[in-house]
C-alpha cells in the first residue's frame, strides 16, 4: 500500500513539474506582447457589458426566469463568464492545435515523448488572454453573492460541480479535436460547440422543455452553469450532483478511450 501511494505521489509530482515548465514558457512568450493583455481585458469587459445588458432586457419589465431573481441570474452569468475564460485560457490554445499536428505530421513527435500524448496535447500551452473573463466572472459572482448573503463555505461546495463541468467541457472538446484524425477540418465543429455553449449564459429554465432536454442530456450545458449556480444557492437535490460527477467521469473516460481508438487510424508522417 505504501509503495502504491509513493508511486501515485511521484506520478502526480512529475506531471506538476511538467506543467510548470509548459506554462512558464508559454506565459513568458505571451507576455512579450503585453498590450494584447490590455486589449483582451477591454474586450472581455465589453463582452460582459453586452451580456449584462442582454440579461437586463429580460428583467426590465418585471419578467423573471421561473424561480430566478435578477441577482440569482447574475450568478449563472458570472459562472458562464468564468467558463468562457477557462476555455480561452486552457482549451482553445491546446485542442485547436491537434488539427495542425495531424496536418503537419508533428503528432509523431508527440507520440514518441515519454508522457501521455493526451496530457501533452491538452496542457502544452496556456493563454493568459482568457484570465480577464475569469476575473470578471468571479467579480460578478462575488457581487451577487454579497447581495444574496451567500455563506463563504458555500463557494467551496459550489466549486466541486464547477470543476466537474470544466472536466465535461474539456472531454467533449477533446473528442471533437480527436476527430481530426479522420476529418482534418473540424474547426467548424468546435465553433458549433461554442455556439451551443452560449445557452449557458442564462438559467436552463429560460428555454422551452425540448431545449432543456437537449442542453441537459445531449450537450450538457445545464451542468456547466445552472447546476453549480443552484449548488451555490443551496437549492438543488443531491442526485443532480451525483449525475454531474458521474457525467464528468464518464465523458473523461470516453475521451481517453476515443483517443486510443483514433490513434489506431493515424497514419504516421514517416510511414
Amino acid at each position: 500500500m505504501g509503495q502504491k501511494v509513493t508511486w501515485v505521489v511521484g506520478y502526480v509530482g512529475r506531471h506538476i513539474r511538467v506543467l510548470r515548465l509548459f506554462w512558464g514558457a508559454a506565459i513568458a512568450a505571451e507576455l512579450e506582447y503585453r498590450l494584447n493583455f490590455v486589449i483582451a481585458s477591454l474586450t472581455s469587459l465589453g463582452g460582459l457589458a453586452g451580456s449584462l445588458f442582454g440579461l437586463f432586457l429580460f428583467y426590465r419589465t418585471d419578467y423573471t426566469f421561473s424561480g430566478w431573481s435578477w441577482t440569482e441570474a447574475l450568478i449563472v452569468l458570472g459562472l458562464f463568464t468564468v467558463l468562457q475564460g477557462f476555455a480561452a485560457t486552457f482549451l482553445a490554445p491546446n485542442l485547436s492545435r491537434i488539427v495542425r499536428h495531424v496536418q503537419q505530421g508533428t503528432l509523431d513527435f508527440v507520440l514518441l515523448k515519454p508522457i501521455s500524448s493526451q496530457f501533452w496535447l491538452s496542457t502544452r500551452t496556456v493563454s493568459p488572454w482568457g484570465l480577464p473573463d475569469m476575473a470578471f466572472g468571479v467579480i460578478v459572482i462575488g457581487y451577487a453573492g454579497i447581495q444574496l448573503g451567500i455563506a463563504p463555505g458555500q463557494y467551496a461546495v459550489a466549486l466541486l460541480p464547477l470543476m466537474a463541468g470544466f472536466l465535461s467541457l474539456y472531454s467533449i472538446w477533446f473528442v471533437l479535436g480527436a476527430t481530426s484524425i479522420w476529418f482534418v477540418k473540424v474547426y467548424n465543429v468546435t465553433e458549433v460547440l461554442r455556439g451551443l455553449l452560449e445557452a449557458g449564459r442564462y438559467p436552463i429554465v429560460a428555454y422551452p422543455a425540448i431545449y432543456r432536454v437537449f442542453f441537459t442530456f445531449v450537450v450538457p450545458v445545464t451542468f456547466l452553469t445552472t447546476v453549480p449556480a443552484q449548488v451555490l444557492l443551496n437549492r438543488i437535490e443531491s442526485y443532480w450532483l451525483a449525475i454531474a460527477f458521474g457525467l464528468a467521469a464518464m465523458l473523461f473516460a470516453l475521451s481517453q478511450a476515443f483517443w486510443r481508438f483514433a490513434l489506431r487510424f493515424y497514419t504516421s508522417a514517416s510511414s
